[in-house]
């Protein structure tokens, strides 16, 4: 009997979506090559530098010409937090991609925990904070934010904005989203939900930023986020018009990316 062809390793896709992250991007994607090279051979670094003001183009750049498993995409302009995760999905190639921000709010070192819950029976894994280190006034409107959406949405995991995730490209395919703002995790989760696909949830930590500061919920955007919020409830909960798409008909995410092919 012959002898049974042994499988092929699960391919990686990791990215960050970067925004004025020039104190931190560097470590966080050499230690990302380090953690992937040590879950599979076949993987992929990607960063999303979402038109970023300080050094974090050089950096990058510098990091492409030293690290051959790294790419990197630049936004002419900064277009959004949710237009720098639809990038880094549409530029993955590997069956299975995680992300998490350039901040180095969470830890790449902690991809195995999110790795080693994947199971047959889970679409997407996606962390919950152990505990929030962040300024008090962000702790709570971060808490008020996710029990508001979780009770609008219907979203059915505890930690709507963690976001340090791994999913089945596949499974990603499955929806069409359009948010270009922060609000794109509870248009990404709700559509997920409505899809059917199926979520497992892993503790991860969370930590103090050490560089820059935050761009979402602070005080000044919370009518942006709020005026968001309301939109895609409408479209989601109320006309139910999440995109979904058949198996048969998945593709990759319809964003624009010629723009960002020319800039290298």
């Amino acid at each position: 009997m012959a002898a049974s062809r042994p499988s092929r390793p699960a391919g990686l896709s990791m990215f960050f979506p970067a925004y004025n992250d020039g104190g931190t991007i560097a470590s966080l994607v050499i230690l990302a090559v380090q953690v992937a090279g040590r879950l599979t051979p076949d993987f992929e670094v990607i960063v999303v530098n979402d038109g970023s003001t300080d050094s974090t183009r050089d950096i990058l750049d510098d990091l492409v010409g030293t690290y051959p498993r790294v790419r990197v995409i630049h936004h002419p302009h900064n277009r959004g937090y949710g237009a720098a995760l639809r990038t880094g999905f549409a530029a993955a190639t590997k069956d299975l991609v995680a992300y998490t921000d350039g901040d180095a709010q969470y830890d790449p070192a902690e991809l195995p925990v999110l790795w080693n819950s994947l199971t047959p029976d889970a679409d997407m894994i996606t962390g919950y904070k152990i505990s929030r280190s962040d300024p008090w006034h962000r702790i709570i409107i971060g808490t008020i934010y996710r029990w508001m959406v979780r009770l609008a949405f219907g979203i059915r995991i505890r930690d709507v904005d963690c976001d340090f995730r791994l999913v089945r490209r596949a499974s990603y395919n499955r929806v069409r989203l359009a948010s270009t703002s922060g609000t794109i995790c509870v248009e990404m989760i709700k559509s997920f939900q409505d899809a059917g696909l199926r979520f497992a949830e892993a503790p991860v930590n969370h930590y103090h930023r050490a560089y820059g500061k935050s761009q979402f919920f602070n005080f000044r955007r919370l009518l942006k986020t709020f005026r968001d919020l309301s939109a895609l409830w409408w479209r989601l909960v109320i006309m139910r018009k999440a995109q979904i798409v058949h198996p048969a008909e998945e593709a990759p995410q319809p964003i624009s990316v010629s723009e960002e092919a020319q800039e290298k």
